[in-house]
């Protein structure tokens, strides 16, 4: 099978990567393949309307909606299971403490700070986009990669062979991509699981993010579609075990205690699930006739909920980066074609890992490097201009904006993302992040 570009790979990252190199970046899409575990999940609906919400979620951010939109998945979505939320609040002890970091989309000017979408529905809306669009989706597992002067060669478990100009590795951390081409990836375990599991508080979500940091990790409560919230706990593992474990009232209970009343009285519903914390930067972001998008190239901590954003903007660059190419009959796959894609979403990850890794030491601080912490924490809560800073950078608009816009066939008319948001957001007043993405 011979193709233009072949994406390994087709969960969110994947997924967006194709359905925007199909409507953006000038190649038809009939030359684009897309390797998938499971090509159910690019014909059928992860769940019924009325099904309660799922446990992985994500926090999608402004430059994620308007990334989506480019994408043809934002209108496919459901309004009904798109949660927009308006305000957040950072704390560590007692919510109205001094040092607390509250946030409200008034400040920026925003309708809304972000929004909590199940995951499988991004995937999904991303999937359809992209077979609609005409590209070419199969099914199989990555055996053999060969990369010569004019092609990589990709041999898949069943003997199906796919030449391309192009291979994007969008395999998640344990990336058979990154693997074969040899290039290798720090790993760090942060030692924690990451438990999972959808709550609800006596007193509503408010259409606010709540985080707050404990000595033994940080708390998340992402509000839902149905009024319900997506909690995030990341833990040492043997007290996330004991968690995992408990009984549904002693659950409760420690939720309750930690969120201190924030919401009322917490009660679980449904299963928890927990999950391996880890950081992961590969050294490369591409190679000859290959670059790497989402976990393939970085996974960061969870605490800011921004893995999965950085892997839209990673799809983002990329797709703007063969567009690039091809505009100048640029070869696609040349490495001085990929290069300002890596050289831009490199130093965007590193930034958000140090940044990241920064804040979670920060909040382990005891004596009087916490009293300075807290210190600064109380003069960025009281700095109106502070405050629109960090906000514009969360909803990624600052310097590492998205650069697409819709193009292609079925392409939106502009204006259309900013459109869908005020919709979605009018949609949510009845109610309301693997886990929030990583």
């Amino acid at each position: 099978m011979d193709c233009d570009v072949a994406i390994v790979g087709a969960g969110l990252a994947g997924a967006c990567t194709a359905a925007l190199l199909a409507r953006t970046a000038g190649i038809a899409a009939g030359r684009i393949v897309l390797l998938a575990a499971d090509l159910a999940e690019a014909h059928s609906e992860p769940a019924a309307a009325s099904s309660p919400p799922q446990l992985r979620v994500v926090a999608v951010s402004r430059a994620s909606e308007r990334i989506l939109d480019a994408a043809g998945a934002w209108q496919r979505l459901p309004p009904a299971r798109v949660c927009a939320y308006e305000r957040m609040w950072v704390w560590e002890h007692g919510i109205d403490a001094a040092g607390a970091l509250r946030f409200d989309a008034a400040d920026v000017g925003e309708p809304n700070l972000g929004y909590i979408i199940e995951n499988s529905w991004l995937q999904w809306a991303c999937l359809t986009s992209f077979r609609d669009s005409g590209g070419r989706l199969l099914a199989g597992a990555l055996q053999e990669l060969t990369v010569d002067e004019n092609a990589v060669r990709l041999t898949l478990a069943d003997g199906t062979s796919v030449t391309a100009r192009l291979v994007i590795g969008a395999d998640g951390a344990q990336s058979a991509v990154r693997t074969l081409l040899s290039i290798p990836a720090q790993r760090r375990s942060f030692g924690q699981l990451g438990v999972v599991a959808n709550v609800a508080g006596s007193r509503g979500h408010q259409h606010t993010a709540w985080q707050r940091f404990l000595p033994g990790g940080p708390l998340a409560l992402l509000p839902l579609f149905d009024g319900s919230c997506s909690m995030v706990w990341s833990l040492d593992e043997s007290r996330a075990h004991t968690l995992l474990h408990s009984g549904v009232a002693q659950f409760n209970a420690q939720l309750e205690a930690a969120t201190e009343g924030a919401l009322g009285a917490m009660t679980l519903v449904g299963a928890r699930h927990g999950f391996p914390l880890q950081r992961l930067a590969a050294r490369d972001f591409i190679a000859p006739r290959a670059a790497l998008v989402g976990d393939a190239a970085h996974v960061i901590h969870p605490l800011a909920g921004q893995g999965a954003n950085l892997g839209l903007l990673d799809a983002d660059a990329l797709c703007a980066a063969v567009a690039g190419a091809l505009t100048v009959r640029e070869d696609p796959g040349a490495l001085r074609a990929l290069r300002p894609y890596e050289q831009q979403r490199r130093t965007h990850n590193r930034l958000m890992d140090v940044a990241t890794r920064a804040f979670h030491h920060g909040f382990a601080l005891t004596g009087p490097a916490r009293w300075l912490r807290q210190r600064a924490l109380e003069q960025v809560d009281h700095s109106l201009l502070l405050k629109r800073l960090f906000a514009r950078e969360a909803l990624g608009l600052g310097l590492f904006r998205p650069r697409q816009r819709a193009t292609g066939p079925g392409a939106a008319a502009p204006g259309a993302a900013g459109a869908a948001g005020s919709d979605v957001a009018g949609t949510d007043a009845v109610g309301q992040d693997q886990r929030v993405g990583i």
